[in-house]
This record gives structure tokens, sequence and C-alpha cells, in this order.
């Protein structure tokens, strides 16, 4: 038998689907004002106190410090962030456990010292069983923390969380600390949509603005990939969402804001294509259609930053297939970064070929040790970057998922995954000049 609805039916559905669309518009049209953004000249700067850089850059074109993070041997660790804590040291946070997705892993934390060059032991702030008792609802795993202070001076935390499927399922949990990260807040769910409240994560650092609300950057997996920027208020609730238009296949974006009104965006490309970006003239209220920079991206994680002298700095994978090598980008305020010359911070010798085996683990035992790891520690890190990294004979190498941060002294702090196996940190002057090119290893795309 076949159900046919009556035309009275048939029209009180109509308007009702028109009355839908029109409370939908009017919602829009009613949307307040934008807060400008508030710029990085506005932090308060600190007097440097620490020694020239010793490292040079694998091209010699420049110098920096670096220096592991994680101190966990064996575990599979990923998605560093960082934030300066008010005595001008640094804390980081990334998710570590015997492989991503699985049920062990959690959030762990370090912070530096008084000059920088070393880092704590680490310690664990979440893991699945504290999400569950403070969500009330099953945790099947965690992922992509993302600390920054907000505009009241406490620090945020937001993490990824999934109870069922995969990370297409995911939501946000976020917990706020009034002691510079000593201690956590009850977790709590961040509310992106009444419909599940699910397919949304975050990776990139988030933007203020002047009426103390925070931008936060998110992007979707379910059925389709698409980047928003979340307006959130102090007390941790979504009061808008703005999608970036066209960002269709992409995924991870990051926001720099080069003015009150202005800022770009770059994402990941989720078809392994190239390097998207947008920008809005209206302090994120509109973003333009996404479209296309000069250089590739191997579906691969991006982080940016703002420098209290307007410099934009983005940190990438600039090959178009492979993670082999890590480079940052410069460019004035509010400028393109095609054509520009990278800064790369470390790279494979031959990017395009991989690695067989045993030139792998010699490669990373050599460092290891060289930063202090014993040599059970050394055979447990190799292990672990083995697992992830090696197929047949032979190992892909792996610099990614970066994240940067400039402290109030000016240098400019970049974390990122070493090997799949540890948190690498690496500090630098973003003022001095970069120098000719020597033996830079493998060839990096110029970007034109």
């Amino acid at each position: 038998m076949n159900f046919k609805p009556s035309g009275a039916l048939e029209r009180l559905a109509a308007a009702l689907l028109v009355l839908a669309f029109a409370l939908a518009g009017w919602k829009i049209l009613q949307r307040p004002p934008a807060s400008p953004f508030l710029s990085a000249q506005a932090i308060q700067p600190l007097p440097r106190t620490v020694p020239p850089a010793q490292q040079r850059s694998p091209d010699g074109r420049f110098r920096f410090d670096a220096q592991f993070v994680s101190s966990s041997p064996g575990q599979a660790v990923h998605a560093a962030s960082l934030v300066e804590l008010r005595d001008g040291r640094l804390r980081a946070v990334w998710f570590s456990g015997s492989r991503e997705g699985a049920g062990d892993v959690t959030v762990q934390s370090a912070v530096t010292d008084a000059t920088g060059l070393r880092w704590s032991a680490e310690s664990t702030l979440f893991d699945r069983q504290t999400l569950q008792q403070g969500l009330w609802r099953y945790v099947k795993k965690l992922g992509n923390p993302v600390i920054a202070r907000a505009p009241d001076g406490s620090l945020m935390l937001w993490m990824v969380n999934v109870s069922l499927g995969g990370w297409a399922g995911s939501s946000i949990t976020w917990a706020r600390s009034t002691d510079e990260g000593a201690s956590w807040s009850v977790p709590r769910r961040l509310v992106t949509s009444p419909f599940l409240n699910i397919s949304t994560l975050v990776k990139g650092a988030p933007v203020s603005f002047e009426n103390g609300e925070t931008g936060l950057p998110v992007y979707h997996e379910f059925i389709t990939k698409f980047g928003e920027v979340l307006r959130v208020n102090t007390m941790g609730q979504v009061i808008d969402k703005i999608r970036i238009p066209g960002s269709r296949t992409s995924l991870q974006p990051v926001v720099l804001v080069s003015g009150p009104q202005n800022a770009q965006v770059y994402m990941r490309s989720g078809n392994a294509r190239a390097l998207m970006a947008s920008d809005t003239t209206d302090a994120g209220k509109t973003w333009s259609p996404t479209h296309a920079s000069a250089w590739p991206n191997p579906d691969s994680a991006l982080a940016g930053a703002v420098t209290n002298t307007g410099t934009q700095w983005l940190a990438l994978n600039p090959a178009p297939r492979n993670r082999e090598i890590l480079a940052l980008l410069q460019t004035g305020t509010g400028g393109s970064f095609d054509g520009v010359a990278p800064w790369v911070v470390e790279s494979s010798a031959n990017p395009q070929v991989r690695t067989s085996i045993g030139d792998y683990e010699r490669l990373l035992t050599q460092e290891l040790k060289a930063r202090g790891a014993r040599d059970d520690e050394a055979q447990a890190y190799v292990a672990s970057a083995r697992r992830q990294l090696c197929g047949g004979q032979s190992c892909s190498q792996e610099f990614s998922y970066p994240y940067l941060l400039q402290s109030r002294d000016g240098y400019l702090h970049l974390v990122y995954t070493w090997h799949r196996t540890r948190i690498k940190h690496v500090r630098l002057d973003p003022l001095q000049t970069l120098e000719a090119a020597q033996a830079a290893p493998g060839h990096v795309p110029s970007g034109k």
C-alpha cells in the first residue's frame, strides 16, 4: 500500500521548509558585527637572555637550537602544540601511545627550564578514563591537543575525542587551567552542532578578538572535508561559526592575522595537491572562496605564526609527495608566500628515495645518542619509528605536524613530530638573515 500525502500536508511541509530557511536567513542577518582581531603587536615583549644559536640548518643558511621534548621511549607521538608561560618558559602538549588511535593514547606535557634549552620529564594531563568521567560518555580514542592562552589569561586546552567510529566521528573536548597547566578543570564538550555534535576536529592555533572572544580554526571529515572558524566566548561556548567557502577536501586551517579586520587562512590539501588559501577583510565574518597557492602539499599539516614585527611565517612540508622535508616560509604583513625562499629545518639526504632499514636505524640512533639517549632508550625509539614508517626493506623519514609560536623575547619556536617517535623543538631568531644556499639536501620547490 503506497501512502501519498494530501495536498494539505504537502502545503504544510512546504510552509515549514520555507519557515526554516527564513529563520536561518534571519539568524545570519542578525549576527553581531565581528569584533576586530587582536594583533601580535599587543603582546608585551621580554628581553633576550639566551646565547646565539649553535646549530646550522641542513643547507647552512641560518642557525637554530634544537632539542627533543618527549621523553618516553617506544611510544608513537604526534600533534604537538606550544604555549608560553608567564615566567617565560614554554609548555608543550602532544598525544602519545602505542599507535595513533589506540585506546592507551594520552595527552602528555613537558615544560622547558629557564633558558628554554632543556625539557622536563613528560607527564600525563588527560587519558580516556579522565575524559569519560568528565564527559559522562564512552571515549574510544583521543588526539590533537591544542594549548593556548585565552584572552582572560587562563590556559585553554582543546582535544579531539571519538566515541564511535573513526576520526570523522570526532568531537572537541576542552579544559581550562588557572595555574599555568599544573592542574585542569573537568573536561567539557564543545558543542559545535545540534546534529549529533560530531565530525569537528581541531589542529591549528586559535586567534583572539578584542572583545575577549576566541577564534578557533576547526575542520570536518564526515562525508566531505571543509574548514571553519568558530567564535568561542569566555565561557567556552560556541556563539558562531563561519565555513570557509570552497574548502572542500581541505582541512586543518591555520589563521594568520594581518590587521584588525584582515587575516589569511591556509589549509592542508586532503587530495595531496596544493596548499589551499582564503582570506577575510571583515574580521572573519566572511571568507573569500578557497584557492590553491603555488606551494604543493603532500596531504600534510602545516602551522603558522605572526611575529611582533608583523612578519608572517608558515611551517610545512614543501615537497609534493612526502614529509621528508620540513621548512619555514616567511613573508610580510598580508603578503604572499608564493615564490619565497624556504628555510629548511630538517630533511633527509635524498627525499625522493626511501632509506634502507639498516641506514635508517643508524641515522636515528646517531642523533638520539648525540642528544643524550641511552643505548636501551635509543633502541626503543628506533623500534617505534620502524613500526610506523618502515615496510619491506626500506623506511620513509618523516618530519611532520609542525606548530609555531613566538615567545615574548622575540624567538620563534617550532615543535614537530620527528619520525613519529619523538617531539622535537627548534628555536631560532626570526630576524637573522637567510644566507645563500651551500649544500641543500635534495630539492625543495621554490613555490613559483
